[in-house]
């Protein structure tokens, strides 16, 4: 199951401290504010993550949450902004959510388009400014958690 890849990650990460920043948790009151803002239920791991964490940073991977209660005036690494931004600028659907930036022109996205086995979505590419109709949505991950893990185990290898 993606919380218990979520857990795994989250071990790795706590053992490995001096490589964590965070954010911190936010309320269950500004959860569901964002996900009323963006339309979405969060996933059960995405949602552990959020109230645990908020954002994070692992060594030097970043991975985007909720920063800030004002959405629409706030930065990364915040998911909800950015997801805000994005649909914003360049008409990225309403059915993916940002949670992570490559740094080389791609996204990585929770895609409500595509559910895993427990009906959550799973994690996808997007290329911000091509038409929907080029996009791949290549799968990256099949679930935040299991997302989660596999670029903490990839980091954690590096420090």
């Amino acid at each position: 199951m993606s919380i218990e890849k979520y857990e795994q990650a989250k071990k790795i990460m706590e053992k490995n401290s001096d490589f964590l920043e965070y954010i911190g948790g936010c309320s269950d009151l500004l959860l569901i504010k964002a996900e009323k803002e963006l339309s979405v239920a969060f996933p059960s791991d995405y949602r552990h993550f959020l109230k645990e964490y908020g954002a994070l940073s692992f060594g030097a991977e970043e991975f985007y949450g909720i920063v800030r209660e004002d959405f629409y005036n706030s930065r990364v690494p915040d998911g909800i902004w950015y997801t805000l931004t994005e649909r914003k600028q360049v008409n990225m659907p309403k059915y993916l959510v940002v949670i992570y930036d490559t740094t080389m022109g791609e996204l990585y996205c929770l895609n409500y388009n595509k559910l895993n086995k427990n009906n959550e979505p799973i994690v996808t590419s997007y290329f911000p400014g091509f038409d929907e109709e080029i996009q791949k949505h290549e799968v990256i991950a099949e679930s935040f958690g299991d997302f989660l893990l596999d670029r903490v185990l990839l980091e954690a290898e590096q420090i």
